[in-house]
C-alpha cells in the first residue's frame, strides 16, 4: 500500500512539473487573445476586410529597397502591430531588409521573438550568438533561410557588391529590438561605467558615443 501511494505520489509530482512547463512555454511568446482579433482603442464596430489589408509595401519607400542604386545605408521596412494594427494578439509580424555594399545590420536582439530571415536576392553574412558566447556565422544566397533564436544576439552583414534584399518574420507582433551599440553608447549609461566594463579608457568610450551621435 505504502509502495501505491509513493507511486502515485511520484506520477502527482511528475503531472503538476509538466504542467508547470508547459504553462511557461504557452506563456513564451504574444499571450493568448479571447477574441477572434483585437480592435483598436475607439473602434468599436468590425472592421471590413481593409483591416486585414497592408499596403505600405506598395509605398514608394519599399519600391526604393527594390533598386539598391537609390540606397546608401540599411534600410528596413516594418509591418508590426504598431503600422499593421490587426497583428495585435495574432503573434507574428514581417520586415523587409535592405543592405546595399558593405552595410551591416549591427548586434542587436529581439526580446519576444525569434526572427526568420529569408533571402530574395545578393548575399549576406549572418551570425548568433548563443548563451556560452558561441559564434555561428554562415553565408547565406539568394533563396536561404536562417533562424535567430529568441533574445540572442545577432547581425547580418553584406560584404559583397552586389545589394541583398531580404525579409523577415517574427514569431510576435511586437518582437522588440534592442541595437546593442545604440543601448550601450547611444544613452546615459556612465562613461565611467562602459570604460570598466569595456576594459578601456573614458575617451574611447567617448569616441564611441560621438561616432553613434554623428548623423550620415
Amino acid at each position: 500500500m505504502a509502495s501505491t501511494t509513493l507511486k502515485l505520489s511520484t506520477l502527482l509530482t511528475i503531472i503538476t512539473s509538466l504542467t508547470t512547463i508547459n504553462l511557461q512555454l504557452s506563456t513564451a511568446g504574444d499571450p493568448d487573445i479571447l477574441s477572434d482579433f483585437i480592435l483598436p482603442p475607439g473602434v468599436a464596430n468590425p472592421p471590413d476586410a481593409s483591416f486585414f489589408t497592408f499596403t505600405a509595401f506598395r509605398s514608394t519607400s519599399f519600391r526604393a529597397l527594390l533598386q539598391p542604386s537609390n540606397l546608401t545605408t540599411f534600410t528596413a521596412i516594418k509591418a508590426t502591430m504598431a503600422e499593421f494594427p490587426a497583428l495585435n494578439g495574432q503573434s507574428v509580424s514581417l520586415a523587409a531588409l535592405r543592405f546595399p555594399s558593405a552595410t551591416a545590420n549591427p548586434p542587436h536582439t529581439h526580446p519576444r521573438a525569434a526572427e526568420l530571415l529569408f533571402l530574395v536576392s545578393g548575399a549576406l553574412e549572418v551570425g548568433v550568438v548563443d548563451t556560452t558566447n558561441k559564434l555561428f556565422t554562415r553565408t547565406l544566397r539568394a533563396g536561404d533561410m536562417f533562424v535567430f533564436p529568441k533574445g540572442l544576439v545577432h547581425f547580418q552583414y553584406n560584404a559583397w557588391e552586389e545589394a541583398a534584399l531580404g525579409f523577415s518574420a517574427f514569431g510576435s507582433a511586437n518582437a522588440g529590438l534592442v541595437s546593442l551599440p545604440a543601448t550601450l553608447f547611444g544613452t546615459e549609461i556612465d562613461d565611467e561605467v562602459l570604460a570598466k566594463g569595456f576594459k578601456t579608457d573614458v575617451d574611447t568610450v567617448r569616441g564611441l558615443k560621438a561616432g553613434l551621435a554623428t548623423k550620415h
